[in-house]
């Protein structure tokens, strides 16, 4: 979309262009609502080219595609993440949704009937507001971090692209979810590796294009059907499934094994400079390589919407106190697959059908000024 600036109150705003808002879009669309979605990132797919240069996702393409478009590989392939960040790109506007790009959202509030959103300097009013900005919020790293010493190369998991962005000399990577055990095992071709951490568990089976047709199904109806907030198991696993990384998929600990990667305990603080370990080990680092997760940013939020900064009371994304106030694309939001590309569709869909149509249908809202005026 290249506006500015939109006129008259519109029936929803979306706060996202991620795979989850861009799936409500489709559902809005068909419905006929008068929308906007609007992305921080220049490009519809961007937060999934920002990633790692050889990041690929642990579905197969079959299961990767969004309501209406399925992916367009091999369906026991796994795509990268520039195939999937075009992907999103082309269903955007195979789907003539309505985004706005270079708009990151500073302030969202309740004002009367309706909400208000403000991006670089510019108003936008909905009657209702989904927050679909996905769980890679803010980088998650320990405070001791800028103990370090000043010639310590430090990169969280989003900013690191390929091990070209490294010093000669030993690497930590600290965290030892999926993110840890790939990079890991990327850098240890080039350099000293040395990962911090437990593995929370390991898919029992190898990963690729046999688990692709005979396991993978078993895991996504899993975590689709049966590890939902709906089922007594799903609700007895949700607090440990958001308060640990995921167990290893593709890359497992005796892979980083046969890569001479050194598997340590966690890491606890710094002591003259150097990462120091759980069990009072200390480490040489020229490079320390964060993959510790992202954590919730609502600050632009009002605190009124919130419950302390966290998520408010809501059953499957419907804030239950909030009236026109949504989510989606959070992690185990209903099910253990909500966050994914898999599961994302379902909550899109629950969400289309709760939303109260506030707003008759109209033409698109009348557009002035120029898109570089609101990058």
């Amino acid at each position: 979309m290249n506006s500015n600036d939109v006129t008259g109150m519109l029936d929803t705003i979306i706060i996202g262009g991620g795979q989850a808002g861009l799936t409500l879009g489709h559902h809005l669309k068909q419905q006929q609502r008068n929308f906007l979605i609007l992305d921080a990132n220049q490009r519809s797919g961007d937060a999934w080219r920002q990633r790692w240069d050889s990041l690929r996702v642990f579905t197969p393409a079959k299961y990767d595609g969004l309501p209406g478009q399925p992916f367009p590989a091999d369906p026991l392939s796994f795509p990268t993440k520039d195939e999937v960040a075009d992907y999103l790109e082309g269903y955007a506007e195979r789907n003539g949704l309505p985004v706005h790009h270079g708009a990151r959202v500073e302030r969202l509030w309740r004002e009367g009937s309706h909400y208000v959103a403000t991006t670089n300097g510019h108003r936008w009013e909905a009657r209702n507001a989904v927050v679909a900005t996905g769980v890679s919020q803010a980088p998650n790293v320990p405070g001791f971090a800028v103990e370090l010493a000043p010639a310590t190369v430090q990169l969280h998991s989003s900013q690191y692209r390929n091990p070209g962005q490294l010093q000669d000399g030993p690497v930590l990577v600290v965290g030892l979810g999926n993110s840890g055990a790939e990079i890991a095992l990327e850098v240890a071709r080039t350099h000293p590796t040395t990962v911090a951490g437990k593995p929370s568990g390991e898919l029992p089976v190898k990963h690729g294009r046999t688990a692709a047709r005979y396991a993978l199904p078993v895991v996504r109806f899993l975590g689709l059907h049966v590890l939902t907030l709906g089922t007594p198991v799903g609700r007895k696993a949700a607090p440990t499934f958001t308060a640990h990384a995921a167990p290893l998929i593709r890359t497992k600990t005796k892979d980083l094994a046969a890569a001479g990667v050194r598997v340590v305990p966690r890491m606890a603080g710094v002591e003259d400079g150097q990462p120091v370990l759980a069990d009072g080990a200390r480490l040489e680092a020229a490079n320390v390589i964060w993959c510790t997760g992202f954590r919730d940013d609502f600050s632009w939020i009002d605190p009124g919407l919130l419950d302390g900064g966290a998520l408010p009371r809501q059953h499957r994304g419907v804030a239950l106190d909030t009236p026109g106030l949504f989510f989606l694309g959070q992690e185990f939001l209903y099910a253990a697959a909500s966050a994914t590309l898999p599961g994302v569709g379902r909550d899109a869909r629950y969400l289309a059908r709760k939303m109260p149509r506030s707003v008759p249908a109209a033409e698109p809202p009348v557009s002035r000024g120029s898109a570089a005026a609101a990058a």
